[in-house]
């Protein structure tokens, strides 16, 4: 499939909304859109914005992370990839990363949106759609709300982006290795991750085909 552009859905306003108020009316919003089979809805900067999932060959990468990471997740925490929406209501986001570790307790509710707090890591795999937001938007956010581990695999370029130590301005530190080295994992998993299976094929190309 084509990798088409993201597509978004402002907040209603009948008069002057306030912010709190304006990401709560998303929240209500949100499941009650019909979203296309194979895109995502999350909740970044006061819009709904709709992109496509991650492409086929994506797929052994997120499953290769999930096996490798879940014997090192602190306890109680899972490692999946099954879409849910993590909130941020702090900084009015929800976003529903391609991997993330966390509590399995924070699942155990009748709420479709589960709170960012139960992460221990979100990983995001870059699309031409979405990279700019992986880049940017979802970096800092997930840094000022203390994700610990931020991962950033970057599809165009070949490179994996760790970030940790969150902080009020975002993560202090990160590294960036190009596919094909080990990238250590900080804590609280403390793990390397070799990414030489991540390298793209001949016959893998950014439209899919």
């Amino acid at each position: 499939m084509i990798d088409r552009p993201t597509e978004t859905i402002k907040a209603s306003s009948g008069g002057e909304a306030s912010k709190a108020g304006s990401f709560e009316d998303l929240c209500r919003l949100l499941p009650e859109l019909h979203v296309p089979d194979g895109y995502r809805a999350e909740i970044i900067r006061g819009s709904i914005v709709v992109s496509p999932w991650s492409q086929g060959y994506y797929a052994p990468i997120i499953w290769t992370i999930c096996e490798h990471l879940q014997p090192f997740a602190p306890e109680g925490h899972k490692a999946a990839s099954t879409p849910y929406l993590f909130t941020f209501p702090a900084s009015e986001r929800g976003y529903g990363p391609d991997i993330y570790v966390a509590d399995v307790a924070a699942f155990r509710t009748t709420s479709r949106y589960i709170p960012g707090d139960a992460l221990s890591l979100v990983a995001e795999l870059t699309s031409i759609a979405t990279r700019a937001n992986d880049l940017s938007d979802k970096a800092e956010v997930y840094g000022k709300s203390g994700v610990p581990v931020y991962l950033l695999l970057d599809m165009q370029n070949e490179t994996t982006t760790v970030f940790w130590t969150p902080s009020p301005r975002g993560y202090v530190s990160h590294l960036t290795v190009p596919f094909g080295e080990k990238v250590h994992i900080p804590a609280p998993f403390d793990c390397e991750l070799d990414t030489a299976a991540f390298v793209a094929s001949e016959d893998e190309d950014e439209d899919g085909s």
